[in-house]
């Protein structure tokens, strides 16, 4: 599987898994890949998300979301979509476009209810099951273990 040149990473809210995406591949690939996010809509980065990243020394509290009509550059030669919604807008937008788009159902961890640890436990699970997901789909990148 050939190595993309950009890489966008979707989901509904770009609050939660694109960045937390995003934000891993830019610490595996080291700039060889141009890595950007979007969601449908934009929303204010989730505290969780930035505590969870920050965990393994990665800082999303800068992250500014971004919905698909706020992106200055579409020309994407992967898009990686984790919820529906994204996937089906990421098909429209792809219609005439020479992309790849691939589906990675992902599970929204702002869903579950409970004390801060047990939320913050499902953060770290969707953080690390993107850091596999990535790693596998991006071979040859240095993996070190989150």
């Amino acid at each position: 599987m050939r190595r993309p040149a950009s890489v966008l990473f979707a989901c509904s809210q770009n609050s939660v898994r694109s960045p937390m995406a995003e934000a891993i591949l830019k610490q595996l690939q080291r700039a060889r890949i141009f890595v950007d996010s979007a969601g449908l809509r934009s929303e204010p980065i989730d505290p969780f998300a930035i505590a969870c990243m920050a965990e393994i020394g990665l800082d999303l509290s800068r992250h500014r979301s971004k919905s698909f009509d706020e992106l200055e550059d579409t020309s994407f030669d992967l898009i990686v979509t984790l919820s529906p919604e994204a996937h089906h807008r990421a098909l429209e937008m792809t219609r005439t476009m020479a992309c790849d788009v691939e589906y990675w159902p992902t599970f929204d961890p702002t869903i579950v209810d409970g004390s801060r640890d047990v939320r913050l436990e499902a953060y770290r699970t969707v953080r690390d099951g993107l850091w596999d997901r990535i790693a596998a789909r991006f071979p040859g990148l240095p993996t070190p273990a989150p």
